[in-house]
């Protein structure tokens, strides 16, 4: 028995070691496949990552499927049951690294369309992809950098399904309608190095962040509401210390991130951190990385058309969750554009024995084509 079109090119994409930022031949293989179908493609190479915008049409709406062929490293092969580049079904499930992470979602977007554009030709309105090779590096060369040019040109996207897993059990029980934003601090403490047996001649900055410290790990930052938890506060790294057991140190390092809600505003959060760090008259350096600012899409015909089309192949309405962590959704959400996330369950994204259930894909499949049919048919 024959793959069917989308597990067969799920297999292709799943076979190349495109271990981020490396695509080799992603890309390629979809641009062909989009080319045929009458896609304008425009390759976009910044730095060390690959991108290709491709768009169908010149109407609005202009509704984008967006997604990654990077995958994460493997980890040690002798922890996997197959070759993470050999794709392999056993018992109904897919392994391969990247099978839900996310070339599954890859290959049902493109089939999808294939089929669309088959029973609509002259659809309404634009079809268009955002594909990087960098998204699970460090997210500076790729989705950023197109939609920064797509905005230079006043070309701006409407309507967006990113293919990150977004499932928790089986496809379509979960979509992502919003993420939160990720804020992260680098504080340095400064204190004045000495021997232990003499503190009254040092100061120690470890001493003198603790009570800064658990003031802001117990700060009620906002509420949330009723698609985010409350913003919370996270300190995971903090190194200070010579090493040596009899040296009060001169600095330390506190690194911390807030996950934020749409209640919250970077600017907000910096200032109440500043508050409390001078309220507790401490010597310090502090930068700040905003990762990401916070997205929902909590009404529109995105939103509308992606829950129907779940139903109509799951017999079952999604649950609307923004948990996890940060997407590239984040970068598209900041042109205006309702974004979704709808993917495959992932249990196994970034694990040795990465898996999809085949089944699943082939859901996926008719949801994407079936919110294609709710919006531009």
């Amino acid at each position: 028995m024959s793959d069917t079109p989308t597990l067969a090119l799920a297999k292709d994409l799943l076979s190349r070691q495109s271990i981020t930022p490396e695509d080799a031949g992603c890309q390629e293989l979809m641009i062909k496949r989009l080319e045929a179908l009458g896609f304008t493609i425009e390759i976009m190479v910044f730095e060390d990552t690959t991108n290709f915008w491709a768009r169908r049409g010149n109407e609005a709406p202009l509704f984008t499927f967006a997604g990654h062929t990077d995958v994460v490293p493997t980890g040690d092969l002798t922890h996997w049951n197959t070759n993470p580049f050999e794709p392999t079904i056993i018992d109904g499930m897919l392994y391969a690294r990247g099978a839900a992470d996310m070339k599954g979602s890859l290959a049902c977007m493109v089939v999808a369309v294939e089929r669309f554009v088959a029973e609509h030709p002259n659809h309404k309105g634009s079809i268009s992809f955002l594909i990087t090779s960098d998204e699970e590096g460090p997210f500076i060369n790729g989705t950023t950098r197109v939609v920064d040019t797509l905005q230079e040109r006043n070309e701006i996207i409407d309507m967006c399904i990113v293919g990150e897993p977004s499932s928790t059990a089986h496809v379509g029980d979960v979509v992502k309608n919003g993420r939160r934003g990720s804020l992260t601090g680098n504080l340095t403490v400064k204190g004045i190095q000495g021997h232990v047996a003499y503190p009254h001649i040092a100061r120690n900055p470890i001493h003198q962040a603790m009570p800064a410290l658990s003031e802001l790990a117990t700060t009620v930052w906002d509420n949330g509401n009723d698609y985010f938890p409350p913003t919370s506060f996270q300190i995971p790294n903090m190194n200070g210390g010579t090493g040596a057991s009899n040296v009060i140190p001169g600095t330390v390092d506190i690194m911390f991130n807030f996950r934020f809600s749409t209640e919250s505003t970077v600017d907000a959060l910096q200032q109440r951190v500043v508050e409390i760090l001078e309220k507790h008259d401490l010597e310090y350096d502090l930068d700040w990385i905003i990762n990401g600012l916070p997205f929902l899409t909590d009404t529109g015909d995105l939103l509308t058309a992606v829950v129907n089309a779940v139903d109509t192949v799951n017999q079952q309405k999604p649950q609307l969750l923004t948990t996890g962590g940060t997407s590239d959704g984040r970068f598209i959400a900041q042109m205006g554009s309702q974004v979704i996330e709808l993917g495959p369950v992932n249990a196994t994204i970034h694990k040795v024995n990465e898996c999809v259930n085949v089944e699943d894909l082939e859901k996926l499949t008719d949801m994407y084509q079936e919110v294609l049919n709710n919006l531009l048919a």
